[in-house]
């Protein structure tokens, strides 16, 4: 049986990143981290003990995949992949372990069975690292709806109140049917729209929040590529 080999190289791409490692070792390391998500199973403990951890302590969220067209959705087959869009079943995957994990430190490792080019590397992370910067985007975007959303309904809210403390104030109106309906319509129709931009705004508002935090971990990550290779027999 052939020993077991560790080849490590490293190359730079011009992300505010730590350097992409390219690896052979003789057998995968394998982790079903992730499935446990949303689940309620076990302590955080238990969690984060079924993930592997590099030297210093972070966090190995582990992909495997037979070749780096695996990572991409393959629906154009003919675009670059620094134009291609990620897999979502990967994109999933990663999010699902970020967020088991918690605060913890983590990279990401990429386990390929097939022959990597080097030259592929810093391809692979930048795609990483612009498609989750494209998910945060996507998530500032719909925070400033939320908020222009939450500014107007406040904005109508007031006006509808004013409107009916005015009304009420006046006796000629006040003492009119037909005046007291409007009066009190207006009031409620002002505490409602009052009500739901107060809501939007604190309810929605912390987790689009905490996905562009989640993204931004994601895209800032460290990638680690590996090729498998399986023991020869003797």
């Amino acid at each position: 049986m052939a020993p077991d080999t560790d080849r490590r190289s490293t190359a730079s791409c011009d992300l505010p990143r730590e350097d992409v490692h390219v690896g052979v070792r003789a057998a995968p390391m394998r982790t079903e981290a992730g499935l446990l998500g949303g689940r309620g199973f076990g302590t955080k403990r238990r969690i984060l003990e079924r993930y592997a951890r590099t030297e210093d302590g972070r966090v190995v969220i582990d992909i495997a995949a037979g070749r780096i067209a695996d990572l991409y959705d393959d629906f154009d087959k003919h675009a670059s992949y620094l134009k291609k869009e990620l897999d979502q079943e990967l994109v999933d995957y990663i999010i699902d372990s970020v967020r088991e994990i918690g605060g913890e430190p983590f990279l990401v490792q990429i386990s390929l069975a097939a022959p990597m080019d080097p030259s592929a590397v810093c391809r692979v992370q930048t795609s990483l690292h612009n498609y989750f910067l494209y998910l945060r985007e996507l998530e500032a975007r719909e925070m400033r709806r939320l908020l222009r959303t939450s500014i107007i309904l406040f904005i109508a809210g007031a006006a509808l109140l004013t409107a009916s403390v005015w009304m009420n104030s006046r006796p000629a109106v006040r003492d009119v049917v037909l005046g007291s309906v409007i009066a009190e319509g207006l009031t409620i129709a002002a505490w409602v729209s009052l009500w739901e931009a107060l809501a939007m705004f604190l309810v929605n508002w912390a987790p689009h929040r905490r996905l562009i935090r989640m993204y931004e971990r994601i895209a800032k990550a460290d990638v680690r590529f590996q090729e498998v290779e399986h023991e020869a027999e003797a």
